[in-house]
């Protein structure tokens, strides 16, 4: 069971690494501390959501599965949304915020971990211990994200704020790509 936890805490932080890229484009101030403020919160969720599946067994995931796409597809929108109509307003080399609001940032963490609840019931369902699959699935998003935002400030300082609405447009795509998922099968 190790060996099979890295394939899927990397397949779990994949939203986690696209969202902390387009947050990397964004933020201006504060770059590390913002970076590690992102990385921490995506972590803990990843961290956090396994173990609420796990403890709710199979009766939430039916749940989580037909709401949890609509709801990732909502924020995604919302978010990749505002993103762009903050990039249109700004003029070239205007400062931004130093990070994003913390309810922005605790409704993508919980966005970007949905996944996690449904690998918490599977593990539930497999009688399989949850203390070191989640602290490997958080420390890998953790990484992941950190490296995710560094990844999108290096891109925005070669792009510009042309990159803050194509980050935006790629998590309504994101989204839209959550939605068809769920809704084609």
């Amino acid at each position: 069971m190790r060996w099979s936890l890295l394939p899927i805490a990397l397949g779990l932080s994949m939203d986690a690494l696209a969202v902390a890229v387009a947050e990397g484009v964004v933020i201006k101030k504060e770059k590390v501390r913002q970076a590690i403020r992102l990385a921490f919160w995506f972590g803990g969720f990843q961290a956090l959501m396994p173990v609420v599946g796990w403890l709710a067994g199979q009766g939430l995931r039916v749940y989580v599965a037909h709401l949890g796409h609509w709801i990732a597809f909502g924020l995604l929108t919302a978010v990749g949304a505002k993103m762009i109509v903050e990039a249109s307003r700004l003029t070239p080399g205007e400062p931004r915020e130093s990070g994003m609001a913390l309810p922005t940032l605790l409704l993508l963490s919980m966005t970007v971990s949905i996944d996690a609840l449904a690998v918490g019931v599977s593990l539930s369902m497999l009688h399989q211990a949850i203390l070191i699959p989640i602290l490997f699935i958080g420390c890998v998003t953790f990484v992941v994200s950190l490296v995710g935002v560094l990844i999108g400030d290096r891109l925005g300082t070669v792009f510009g704020g042309k990159l803050e609405v194509i980050a935006g447009l790629i998590l309504i795509g994101i989204g839209l790509v959550v939605l068809l998922e769920h809704l084609l099968g």
